[in-house]
């Protein structure tokens, strides 16, 4: 009898039978869901031969929804969702007119889906923009209930933005001096610029919008201690924590701050910080190195220090040399910090070019809201674009997960069979893992790189195949590519 999955002790519990609800999305997300549960299905009878089946419940968003029940996101689809703990979704339209901003925010929110995960890999056969695609293989950790998610918005001129104009004028005048158009008299030179070269006079008082982005510790320790978890388990090389820290350096630098924390709070023994890579190495290079030359060789511009800021470099250099006993050479003289998971980060647009440039600095990359959304969708152009970029909404507390397609509704391909249905069927595929169910997962990635290393691919793919000068492509249609996974299986 079908199972619900439940939470214990940290750990996912599923059932042989659990029911997953999915939600089967707006515009072309009908093609796309018939394909992507056939591949499932198909997936998990040849892996378990028969002992485990998936029972799927569907649940109303979107267009639908709204159609059937005059509302775009009906409370029995949080309460499924809520009940079953693990889901999939389609791409949804985001309702016209007010009201809910946005069905897979809101969805996010209302669940506490802290964690966007967003796994970045090519595929050989898929055209790519860059030379070496191969070389990204990344994993995005974003955050998904902070920063622009959770921010607080007023349009200019409206009451709201006026009065904290004003409170930031008369508590925090030095703070208001940067905002270069905040009062009527700010514009009157530019104006008057305006009127002298036959502009029409305007009243452009206070046209100033306003935005406030929340950062909070606790927000950032569950989505880094998320990161780090996920990247011990898959023996991943190292996290690296983007940010905007050196312009915003309480909101995004408190970030990367925080996430240090909590790397070296809760996982000491099995994470080394760069700077502490740094300070190891050169101990080791060198036995009688002091901590004043160490300091000079991990701080270039230390002869320029007050003498202050030079007592703390030299106090961090002497915390970090009393890990030698853990991170230090082993029995074999092996450094055993070498063989630990780096702990780094780099500037929100440096590492924009980098991940072009550099891309195997990057291993998993845990950032912000905002941040993450450019590098998400940055990186899925490198592997071959959106249409193949799975994601997944987790919150690792609650065990709750919705796993869904990264693009969006493509409302003229609607019913036309057409379009690449690979974004959601590489969900499903992270939705499995998470079950615990790889064998099946592993299926699918062999389903998917058979399909496109044989060029039987939808029209995206053949498109740029052919712009490459390939012309041995067989192009199918959105149930073809399906077939062609599950006969790539065997």
């Amino acid at each position: 009898m079908p199972t619900a999955i439940t939470m214990s002790a940290g750990r996912l519990s599923v059932p042989n039978d659990p029911i997953l609800p999915f939600i089967e999305g707006d515009g072309t997300g009908p093609d796309i869901w018939r394909a992507s549960v056939r591949v499932f299905d198909a997936a998990v009878e040849k892996a378990y031969k028969g002992t485990r089946k998936i029972h799927w419940q569907e649940v109303l968003a979107g267009e639908k929804a709204f159609n059937k029940t005059g509302n775009w996101l009906p409370e029995e689809t949080l309460t499924a969702f809520r009940q079953y703990l693990v889901g999939i979704k389609g791409p949804l339209t985001t309702p016209v007119g007010g009201g809910i901003r946005s069905l897979n925010v809101a969805l996010r929110q209302m669940l506490d889906l802290y964690v966007c995960l967003r796994p970045v890999r090519w595929f050989k056969g898929v055209p790519s923009p860059v030379k070496r695609p191969q070389d990204c293989d990344m994993v995005i950790f974003r955050e998904n209930t902070e920063d622009i998610y959770a921010g607080i918005e007023y349009a200019a001129a409206s009451p709201e933005a006026a009065k904290i104009l004003e409170f930031f004028q008369a508590n925090f005048p030095k703070d208001f001096s940067k905002v270069r158009f905040g009062t009527k008299k700010a514009g009157d030179d530019w104006q008057k610029a305006l009127e002298g070269i036959g502009a029409p006079a305007r009243d452009n008082a206070l046209m100033c919008g306003i935005g406030i982005k929340p950062v909070s510790y606790l927000g950032t320790e569950r989505l880094v201690h998320s990161a780090i978890a996920y990247a011990l388990k898959e023996k991943r090389r190292s996290i690296t924590l983007v940010h905007k820290g050196n312009i915003m350096k309480f909101t995004e630098g408190a970030f990367k701050d925080w996430g240090y924390k909590v790397a070296v709070d809760f996982f000491r023994n099995q994470v080394v910080t760069e700077r502490e890579s740094w300070i190891l190495g050169n101990k080791e290079a060198n036995a009688d190195i002091t901590p004043e030359a160490n300091a000079k060789m991990i701080d270039p511009g230390f002869d320029m220090m007050t003498p202050d800021q030079q007592k703390k470099i030299v106090a961090e250099v002497q915390t970090v040399l009393k890990l030698v006993p853990t991170h230090g050479p082993d029995s074999t003289g092996q450094s055993k910090w070498k063989k630990m998971l780096l702990i780094k980060d780099s500037i929100a647009d440096i590492t924009l070019q980098q991940v072009l440039t550099r891309p195997k600095d990057f291993d998993v990359i845990a950032c912000m809201n905002l941040n993450g959304d450019y590098l998400s969708d940055a990186l899925a152009a490198q592997i071959g674009g959106i249409g193949i970029a799975p994601g997944a909404n987790i919150n690792y507390v609650t065990g709750h997960a919705i796993f869904e397609a990264t693009h969006g509704t493509a409302p003229k391909y609607a019913n036309l069979d057409q379009v690449n249905p690979g974004s959601v069927i590489l969900s499903g595929e992270m939705m499995l893992r998470y079950m615990g169910w790889p064998e099946a997962a592993d299926l699918i990635i062999k389903g998917m790189d058979g399909a496109i290393s044989a060029k039987t691919v939808t029209y995206d793919f053949e498109r740029l195949m052919k712009a490459e000068g390939d012309t041995n492509v067989t192009k199918v249609k959105c149930s073809g590519f399906a077939d062609a996974i599950i006969k790539h299986m065997n």
